[in-house]
């Protein structure tokens, strides 16, 4: 009797390390394979990062972590920090300012 390779479990029931990914700044490659897990993965972080004590990142950690993704996950990400909770946009001021600042000729055409 052989032994078949359990598959691996699908994205949404994987636990997502936040803490590490900005500790280093770095996604790990291949994490993203599609633009629906790129999707999957803003909407875990943006839950992370209003759910954590603060303290627990810098806006440093947090920026050049969402360096790592496409464009339009970046985007992504600050609709659905609006989304799930507008006040904190105040706390995410500078970084939000910042990412559409870059993104400001094209959200106006």
């Amino acid at each position: 009797m052989t032994s078949r390779p359990q598959p691996s479990a699908p994205f949404a029931a994987q636990a997502i390390p936040f803490d590490e990914y900005l500790a280093s700044g770095k996604i790990p490659e291949g994490l993203l394979t599609s633009e629906y897990i790129g999707q999957q993965f803003v909407e875990r972080l943006v839950h992370y990062v209003l759910s954590v004590p603060a303290g627990s990142y810098t806006m440093a950690q947090l920026s050049r972590l969402l360096e790592e993704l496409d464009p339009r996950a970046q985007v992504f990400f600050f609709k659905r920090l609006k989304e799930n909770s507008p006040d904190s946009l105040k706390d995410f001021a500078p970084l939000y300012y910042g990412f559409m600042n870059e993104f400001h000729s094209l959200l106006f055409t």
